[in-house]
């Protein structure tokens, strides 16, 4: 077993740790038992096994088993006692153990947790966040890789967002059990054991999306584990004389119009990539507000690159699924190569 961020120490002169994706939300959690004296972790194998990922290994043992616990095999019951546990005061961060695991409790998050402040006239606020290990590319079975953003976006109510590295995953993830709203808190799985500097003490936004690459001729947009991919392609297609900006969401719900216009702006041409099928994806929505915010100055309609119109495939067919570096920036040169009329 890797070794946890309970067993990690900053470096007393920068305050900076180097930890895996996995590592991160570890630490976050621990962080959020101690200083949240009514906030409580459950779900599937998250007590004394410590989750399926191991990202609530040894808070059990450290919080105790009121704090830290497991629930029966039964999702709707996980997010139904969410619901009654915020109703009572506490504050609580339940886990799907995957993606697709969470189907069996939309009723539960769509019409408890995302309705029941809004039926309460805000008597009855839903601190809770929802840890959903999402997308695919770590060749799993069928149901344990999907791309649910669009689905949970659409609710009123909920707030998502989907962090791509260990140091947005600690500060999103503390920020995200602070809102009093219900989060959706996508974790992009395949990068759990991406390994980055963490540093516990930025004081930088939380919220909005965030240039990760500084670009001239084009925006890339993306989220969760996307964003990784996006940043090897700016960097390939760079080689080709092509300056890529990317931009990394991070808040799926609600969406920052306003950082996404900056940028197209700024580079005049767009590309959103993500994992879900494009038909309805949040692509659709992202090429929206682009639109609309830089009609004027757009050299080329907004390209998506997404998955498939299929359900999410399991295991080896995923590589011809998700989208890849090729697939990328074949997306990136129709839209250099756009000419109207």
């Amino acid at each position: 077993m890797s070794k946890t961020s309970l067993e990690t120490t900053a470096d007393p002169a920068t305050n900076v740790l180097e930890l895996s994706m996995q590592q991160a939300l570890n630490r976050a959690l621990d962080e959020i038992l101690l200083e949240d004296p009514k906030s409580v972790i459950f779900g599937e194998d998250c007590g004394q096994l410590g989750g399926v990922f191991r990202i609530t290994d040894g808070l059990q043992a450290k919080h105790g088993v009121a704090r830290v616990f497991d629930t029966p095999l039964a999702e709707s019951g996980i997010l139904g006692m969410a619901a009654g546990l915020a109703m009572a005061g506490f504050h609580p961060i339940p886990e799907v153990q995957f993606d697709g695991f969470a189907y069996p409790a939309i009723n539960q998050i769509v019409c408890q947790i995302a309705r029941v402040n809004y039926r309460s006239r805000g008597t009855l606020p839903m601190p809770i966040t929802l840890r959903v290990p999402s997308f695919g590319g770590i060749r799993a079975p069928e149901h344990h890789g999907e791309s649910l953003e669009a689905l949970f976006a659409h609710v009123p109510g909920l707030k998502v967002v989907s962090p791509s590295s260990p140091t947005e995953a600690y500060h999103l993830l503390k920020y995200a059990a602070a809102r009093p709203d219900p989060v959706i808190f996508m974790e992009p799985k395949s990068r759990y054991w991406q390994k980055g500097p963490v540093d516990l003490a930025d004081a930088g936004p939380r919220t909005g999306a965030k240039v990760v690459r500084e670009g001239r001729h084009l925006t890339l947009i993306a989220w969760g584990a996307m964003v990784a991919r996006c940043l090897q392609v700016a960097e390939l297609a760079a080689e080709d004389g092509v300056d890529v900006e990317v931009l990394d969401l991070r808040w799926l719900k609600p969406l920052d119009a306003p950082a996404m216009v900056r940028s197209v702006q700024k580079t005049r041409r767009a590309v959103v990539v993500h994992e879900a099928p494009l038909t309805s994806g949040l692509g659709a929505e992202v090429a929206q507000l682009i639109t609309a915010g830089c009609f004027d100055t757009l050299k080329a309609p907004v390209e998506r690159v997404t998955g498939f119109d299929v359900p999410y495939p399991a295991g080896d067919l995923e590589d011809e699924y998700i989208p890849n570096i090729d697939r990328i920036l074949n997306g990136i040169q129709r839209v250099l190569e756009y000419r109207r009329g």
